[in-house]
């Protein structure tokens, strides 16, 4: 009989690969799995491999079993595919993007069109901030396995120059930053990476940069997308992306979005609770904030209850190396 890590499993692509519980651990943690349920899931998941076994099936075991005790965990870990579930257009990706910029203290602008010195681009995301101003495009695939080729950020490039040209002549952008951003929810291919970089484009892929990747801002920002709900279904999903409800903090506390997407009040109650557990960070951070303001003011100085100021956080790129 053949060991576990002997046996080859089928990517979305199509290539075997040895099975990795170290990966699959991995995975489970980064979703917030204790130990206990990380160890009950990787022996079940082992007890049931067989040669040829696709990641999907193991994804859709190792998420039913966090699923019976933690939904919210469940969430977490469904997070690339409900990312992958955005669509079909790329518009709630793009809206998507713009907010998790604007948390990091961004102003962002979605869809705007802009006179480039030969031809006006749409462009899917601008992003300024302080003396940095860029041009973000999203590449969105609906679909496991497919990889963002060289093509694309050649055709940026090329679109980023163009509208750039224009932008250098507005008043006070002489002095600017100027930035061609591409964002993509899967990976870039290694000859779109070296010409990326050698270009000078920003390429923010799944999980490139290895740290400071989108799933990580993601995480660490508590910005997670109504997509990985598990306590709504597909049709209640697609009323709120149809009405540009992206985001699981914005129906933390308002219930009249899931009023008109057709939810129970039983309903209700149990996905506002998951939608704040997943944001719990983010809830916290905002307090935090809030709080920050307040002891800034005059009256907020005179207050007893703040002991300590919290340095308030620096928006920062994500990282282009490790």
């Amino acid at each position: 009989m053949k060991k576990k890590s002997e046996i080859l499993i089928t990517k979305a692509s199509g290539e075997a690969i040895p099975f990795s519980a170290d990966k699959l651990k991995h995975s489970l943690e980064r979703a917030g799995a204790d130990d206990m349920q990380v160890e009950r899931i990787v022996e079940e998941i082992s007890s049931r491999l067989y040669e040829g076994i696709s990641t999907k099936k193991i994804y859709r075991i190792a998420f039913n079993l966090l699923k019976e005790n933690s939904r919210h965990l469940a969430a977490k870990y469904n997070l690339k595919r409900a990312i992958m579930e955005l669509g079909p257009s790329g518009y709630p990706f793009e809206k998507y993007i713009g907010e998790i910029l604007r948390c990091q203290g961004y102003q962002i602008t979605v869809g705007e069109v802009v006179q480039g010195q030969c031809v006006n681009h749409e462009i899917d995301v601008i992003a300024q901030i302080d003396h940095q101003h860029f041009m973000i495009e999203c590449k969105y695939h609906n679909q496991p396995g497919t990889f963002c080729d060289v093509k694309i950020p050649l055709y940026i490039q090329a679109r980023f120059k163009d509208v750039e040209s224009q932008w250098v002549k507005l008043p006070g952008h002489g002095t600017k930053f100027h930035q061609g951003w591409v964002v993509t929810n899967t990976r870039f291919s290694s000859d779109a990476l070296q010409y990326g970089n050698c270009a000078g484009l920003k390429l923010l892929g799944w999980d490139y940069p290895v740290k400071g990747g989108l799933k990580d801002l993601i995480d660490t920002l508590g910005l997670y997308p109504v997509t990985c709900l598990t306590t709504l279904g597909k049709t209640e999903k697609q009323h709120l992306l149809d009405k540009k409800i992206v985001l699981c903090k914005e129906i933390c506390d308002n219930e009249q979005y899931l009023v008109q997407a057709g939810v129970t009040p039983a309903g209700i109650k149990n996905v506002q609770e998951e939608c704040r557990q997943l944001c719990q960070h983010l809830i916290e951070n905002t307090k935090q904030q809030e709080t920050n303001k307040l002891s800034r003011s005059p009256e907020g100085q005179n207050c007893k209850s703040v002991e300590k100021q919290m340095q308030p956080q620096t928006p920062r790129l994500p990282n282009e190396t490790a």
